[in-house]
């Protein structure tokens, strides 16, 4: 029996944050709605106020369940967490049609993929209501609403879904998109074994974040001594707010922009050297240091007391107008202010002046690294890195606080269907979000839930390099894989070898980057350099980036072997040879082959090995897997680690057909938490 289902459930408005998990203690189940392929329907309330008899229907659902050959749903991760939690029991196989929908639009997040549009655009006999939505706006909980309009809505809710699958499924096995269905498959599965990642949690230790924290907040303190000291150094007495972006670009760049409305309006992006430096030269001005001195008018207090015709004063004081309430006038010396960068280009500039984004200060940063601008170096590298922390701060340490629930665990839900490669994301907080590497402090608060247990994170080696090498069939990328050629090193003595010092950890940022579209433009010199060396060094993996090319302005879309599609029904070749979204087009099949095809396979062969144990998978991010090791399993699970290295290939083959001709290297670390870990036999 094919049955579809809907969860109707409370919310909770915490912290500013709404929370709409069954972890949070005042959730609660409102009603389980469903409907078989034989038209019964049924909405089964339980904490709901007017369900008056207090009848428990629970059995009943469970007999739906228990017939289900499969379970249709519209974001089957959310249901699927409220029945588990709920007690009921479901481990067959699922059809979401949000998941189902984000895959057939290859790509395309112009088009929302919530039921209430989904049923607009496939002109559904069945529509949403905007009955829950008026409730909601007049402070009702899910509870509250009166029982037939909830049961009408909910009933709504699920016969349009099971009119979406049906129309769905319709697509998928027509000759346009029959090639689909195996990413909705596989998609499928991995929505029901990331469902259970996010109903198990991860153990977090509380202490251990606080320490993070204070940390934090030290290094944060010293920064922002350090800097206003600096700029102190570089700007005079000109006070500088370095959390307004126009502030900053005038000690960065020396010049402050004379009239904003004229400025924006002038700059094109695209205009050309010649008119960009004549408009910077009369579109701004150089700034210099400035010394402050006392205003007179108000004797340094910034306020004034007036005097009424006979002589007493006001008993309110004002605004000094001399100064403007400072207290101080500014008196700007002949010394240039700043690091005095000259702005590269128009793309530089924005509507206050010049752009000060991460990837800018970056590229500047580096730059002043290679001209010897120590000063420049200190400033840049100290302004990210408050940045940095800021960020860390708001979005792990307390985003981990705010989130995590009376179960001392932090219950992220990975989602499938917001990348446009199919790459997972996350919310609460966002881990996907981490920095890489094995040194960033965080980690350290995600403990075993275990006694005695352990953290195992199994990570890919060059995972995304080695889908390049596949997907071309670049016989120098295959060899290099194949013999365990360090290719971060290689990067760095390229870069090296052009006049400046890397290490092999800075190149790591490089290596990899043209296989997402990224250039040598924006890139110091020596970096250039290595981009072109790419495209020179890897000729078959260039090779299949121009056929990519090709597919897509022939067919107006490009397919990977696993039979994904991506959409680009508006790619050109411009006039001057280039091709509209190239970047797009390098990236996408790389990212998404490596990170949301072979990764879930992985993810559920290690997840089906460890069935039956205590020892299960509590996160994934990018393309590593993260195991809560149970103390008596440790060995069972390096085991399973070592036994899906093996098996993936065939499991590759299996599933697509492919003889996949590329090893994978599956490396694990296992540790008291998520950071100190090391290198497991």
């Amino acid at each position: 029996m094919k049955l579809t289902l809907d969860v109707e459930n409370t919310v909770t408005k915490r912290d500013g944050k709404v929370h709409m998990d069954p972890f949070e203690p005042n959730n609660t189940l409102v009603m389980v709605g469903v409907l078989t392929d034989q038209d019964v329907c049924y909405a089964f309330p339980f904490d709901h106020t007017g369900h008056e008899s207090g009848f428990d229907y629970s059995d009943r659902v469970q007999w739906f369940l228990d017939q289900a050959t499969v379970l249709i749903m519209h974001n089957a991760s959310h249901d699927l967490m409220w029945l588990w939690e709920s007690g009921f029991k479901y481990d067959g196989p699922v059809f979401d049609t949000m998941l189902a929908e984000y895959v057939l639009q290859r790509g395309d997040k112009s088009k929302p993929l919530s039921l209430e549009a989904c049923a607009e655009r496939y002109q559904l006999d069945t529509k949403k209501q905007d009955t829950l939505k008026e409730y909601f706006a007049k402070g009702y909980s899910t509870r509250d609403i009166p029982l037939d309009e909830l049961s009408e809505y909910c009933i709504a809710d699920i016969k349009a879904t099971q009119q979406l699958a049906d129309k769905q499924i319709r697509r998928l096995n027509s000759q346009s998109d029959a090639g689909l269905m195996g990413t909705v498959d596989l998609t499928n599965q991995a929505a029901v074994c990331l469902a259970r990642i996010y109903q198990r949690g991860f153990a977090v230790d509380f202490d251990a974040l606080d320490v993070v924290r204070q940390e934090f907040e030290q290094e944060r303190d010293d920064l922002e001594k350090d800097l206003q000291a600096h700029v102190r150094r570089l700007m005079g007495d000109t006070p500088i707010n370095l959390n307004s972006p126009e502030q900053l670009s005038w000690v960065v760049y020396s010049r402050k922009v004379l009239d904003k409305q004229y400025w924006g309006n002038a700059i094109d992006p695209y205009m050309g050297e010649s008119d960009f430096r004549g408009l910077l030269a009369g579109g701004t001005e150089r700034l210099h240091k400035t010394k402050a001195t006392q205003c007179r008018e108000c004797n340094g207090s910034g306020q004034v007391r007036k005097v009424k015709k006979d002589g007493t004063p006001f008993a309110r004081t004002n605004k000094c107008t001399s100064c403007g309430g400072a207290g101080y006038h500014l008196v700007a010396g002949k010394e240039l202010a700043g690091l005095k960068f000259k702005p590269p280009g128009p793309k530089w500039a924005s509507a206050n002046g010049f752009s000060t984004s991460k990837q800018n200060l970056e590229t500047l940063e580096k730059a002043a690294r290679v001209k010897g601008m120590t000063e420049a170096v200190d400033f840049l590298s100290k302004v990210r890195r408050l940045s940095a922390i800021d960020t860390y701060l708001s979005s792990f340490v307390d985003g981990i606080r705010i989130h995590a629930k009376n179960d001392n665990k932090l219950h992220v839900k990975l989602n499938q269907h917001v990348a446009s490669t199919g790459r997972l994301t996350s919310t609460n907080p966002n881990m996907q979000n981490m920095p890489r590497g094995s040194t960033f402090p965080i980690k350290k608060v995600f403990i075993s839930r275990f006694a005695g247990g352990k953290i195992l994170e199994a990570d890919f080696a060059q995972l995304e390099f080695r889908a390049a090498a596949f997907l071309s069939q670049d016989g120098v990328a295959m060899d290099e894989v194949s013999t365990g050629f360090d290719v971060h090193a290689y990067t760095a003595s390229v870069i090296t070898e052009a006049g400046q010092q890397t290490s092999r950890q800075d190149a790591k940022a490089h290596t990899f980057a043209p296989l997402y579209g990224a250039t040598g433009f924006g890139r110091t010199a020596a970096e250039a350099e290595y981009y072109t060396h790419f495209t020179e060094k890897y000729k078959g993996i260039a090779d299949w980036h121009s056929r990519l090319a090709k597919e897509a302005i022939a067919t107006g879309k490009i397919t990977t072997p696993s039979g994904r599609e991506f959409a680009f029904p508006d790619v050109v070749r411009k006039p001057n040879g280039r091709v509209s979204h190239f970047t797009q087009i390098k990236n996408y099949p790389v990212q998404s082959f490596a990170t949301a095809d072979i990764v879930p396979i992985a993810l559920l062969h290690i997840d089906k090995l460890l069935d039956g144990m205590q020892s299960c998978v509590v996160n994934t991010v990018h393309d590593s897997i993260v195991i809560d090791v149970h103390p008596d399993e440790e060995r069972r699970v390096i085991d399973i680690i070592h036994q899906t290295n093996k098996e993936l290939p065939d499991l590759i083959t299996i599933r697509w057909g492919l003889v996949f001709n590329v090893p994978l290297l599956l490396e694990a670390k296992i540790g008291p938490n998520w950071l100190d870990t090391k290198d497991v036999s």
